[in-house]
């Protein structure tokens, strides 16, 4: 195993959580996802479910990988403009902390033109507090940002793309 992977290996366990949302119909998100409140197992009781036995589950998505063009140049494209710390590669450093929140994990129909380009093959969402301020930095910094769109209890969202066209949906929820 190389370094740059056993160290990859040896960070990602820090990386527990997700900002990671693909709705396939906003309105039926919410109907999918009830809110975080209303989710009836509390972490205690979880845990004792596992101790139990009871049906192991994975506790959330520890990292996000895909290719790109330029990996360097996209990387801080990211980090400058959505604030995402990448991946450290060396000691000492930390990864990306998200704050605990709503995740979906949507599959799509492969003809689906809700990513845009067909070529895509995924879309990340972005939880932010302040769909408007993030808005107005991202065009401010020269970033096309459809205007936001708002749907009853599920919140607004906003629609850009990275530099290679990686379609990304930030979202304020309700």
């Amino acid at each position: 195993m190389s370094f740059q992977r056993r160290q990859l290996l040896q960070i990602l366990p820090y990386a527990f959580g997700s900002s990671f949302i693909l709705p396939q119909n906003k309105l039926a998100v919410a109907a999918q996802n009830p809110p975080q409140s209303a989710i009836p197992a509390p972490p205690a009781k979880a845990a004792a479910e596992h101790e139990s036995g009871g049906t192991e589950k994975v506790a959330g998505i520890g990292g996000f990988f895909f290719r790109a063009h330029d990996p360097k140049a996209l990387g801080n494209w990211y980090q400058q403009h959505l604030g995402i710390a990448l991946t450290p590669t060396s000691q000492g450093g930390t990864v990306w902390q998200q704050e605990a929140g709503p995740t979906a994990f949507t599959p799509f129909p492969e003809k689906s033109g809700y990513f845009g380009d067909p070529t895509k093959v995924w879309m990340v969402n972005f939880r932010v507090h302040d769909l408007d301020k993030m808005v107005a930095q991202l065009r401010m910094a020269g970033i096309e940002v459809k205007n936001p769109e708002s749907y009853p209890n599920v919140g607004r969202f906003a629609h850009l793309h990275d530099p290679e066209g990686n379609p990304i949906e930030l979202w304020q929820p309700a």
